[in-house]
């Protein structure tokens, strides 16, 4: 990316060395200062212009190149996502608003993403419809000149602090599951709305139940078109999936391991280390993978086959690398004090990992859409 794309690694990481504490594994961790943390940090990057680095100025953005939202993507989940949850609303909400949303829908939500003072959470799996999101069964049935929605969404993440909900719905039924989909955007402190935190080993405000109970939505609340939504779903898992650059995070991992070990590296048997190896080899093909969608998208001519391949490469690394740091971590001293932030964020990771190959649509269902679109070019 040239070294214009290097100045800003370098400031980044300046900026996260001075306001983020050695030991941060993330907002969403049982210490209150973690979350607060992190909020802070996003008003810090908004100040400076590169909370929305590559956003139109006119959005609140600084009108820069997608590559360089993509530095800014790879520093911030290389150094365990400072910014919290708001890459939701900086990767994918705003984007989508800004194609799709009306202009009042614009200056009511652009703004505040901008300038990270709002938390986003999505309102898509159900109990009977995860990664076959198009059964859902959560509706809204006209009432007047509005609709009241009513139903149940689960691992809901960060639904116990967003101040806004992506949410879709059933609105209609067809003959395709597909058809008759609308998304909403709603204001979580609708007394409507009830939320259930689900606990699990990667900690408070992940994942959440989220209940409707005749939730009252008008058609200022829409997004896009009514009964159309599923186009738009399109969108957002395309830009959701790239988004989320866990590569940079394996690859920072992996890169510390022989500086963490020292002397002791050398005492590795050739198999971790030939398993080493391949995870740095992994992490250059995701990273390639992930930037082939971001050219893409830039162009507008992304299809679901492409977040897709990306996605599998990314999860598979994910859990594979896991396995390999934590044997390595294994080998680590725990009584050395300059390890202790390795073994954190290993164990970390390896919490996280378990999951990647089912959330944001599992992989099963990735290797379905690639295929797909294979079997589409050789017809």
């Amino acid at each position: 990316m040239g070294q214009k794309a290097d100045a800003l690694r370098a400031e980044l990481r300046e900026l996260v060395n001075s306001n983020v504490p050695e030991h941060f594994l993330g907002a969403f961790t049982d210490d209150p200062a973690d979350l607060e943390t992190a909020q802070a940090f996003c008003r810090l990057l908004a100040e400076r212009n590169l909370l929305c680095l590559s956003w139109p100025a006119e959005f609140g953005g600084g009108g820069a190149s997608v590559w360089e939202q993509t530095v800014v993507r790879e520093e911030m989940w290389a150094h365990h996502e400072p910014r919290g949850a708001q890459y939701m609303g900086v990767n994918w909400v705003g984007p989508i608003i800004m194609r799709h949303g009306t202009s009042e829908q614009q200056r009511r939500h652009l703004p505040p993403i901008a300038r990270g003072e709002v938390t986003w959470c999505q309102g898509f799996s159900e109990p009977e419809a995860g990664s076959d999101l198009a059964s859902l069964r959560t509706s809204a049935r006209r009432d007047g000149d509005g609709w009241l929605v009513s139903g149940q969404k689960i691992w809901t993440s960060y639904a116990t602090m967003a101040q806004w909900c992506f949410l879709l719905v059933r609105t209609s039924k067809g003959e395709k599951k597909q058809r008759g989909l609308t998304i909403f955007l709603v204001p979580m402190d609708n007394p409507a709305i009830q939320v259930r935190p689900i606990r699990c080993m990667m900690g408070p405000h992940h994942l959440n139940e989220v209940f409707f109970d005749d939730l009252r939505v008008t058609e200022a609340d829409v997004l896009g078109t009514v009964d159309d939504g599923w186009s738009i779903v399109q969108e957002v898992t395309s830009f959701e999936r790239v988004g989320i650059a866990r590569y940079a995070r394996c690859e920072r991992l992996l890169a510390a391991a022989p500086t963490v070990l020292s002397d002791r590296w050398a005492d590795l048997s050739a198999d971790l280390r030939g398993r080493w190896v391949r995870m740095l080899t992994h992490c250059r093909r995701a990273r390639l993978l992930a930037y082939r969608v971001v050219s893409l998208q830039s162009s507008g001519r992304v299809q679901p086959g492409d977040a897709a391949a990306y996605r599998i490469a990314v999860t598979k690394l994910d859990q594979d690398s896991a396995e390999v740091l934590m044997d390595i971590a294994a080998e680590v001293s725990h009584d050395d004090p300059h390890a202790q932030w390795f073994l954190g964020e290993v164990e970390d990771h390896w919490k996280y990992s378990q999951a990647s190959t089912v959330s944001s649509g599992s992989i099963e269902m990735q290797r379905i859409l690639l295929s797909r679109a294979l079997l589409a070019v050789t017809r």
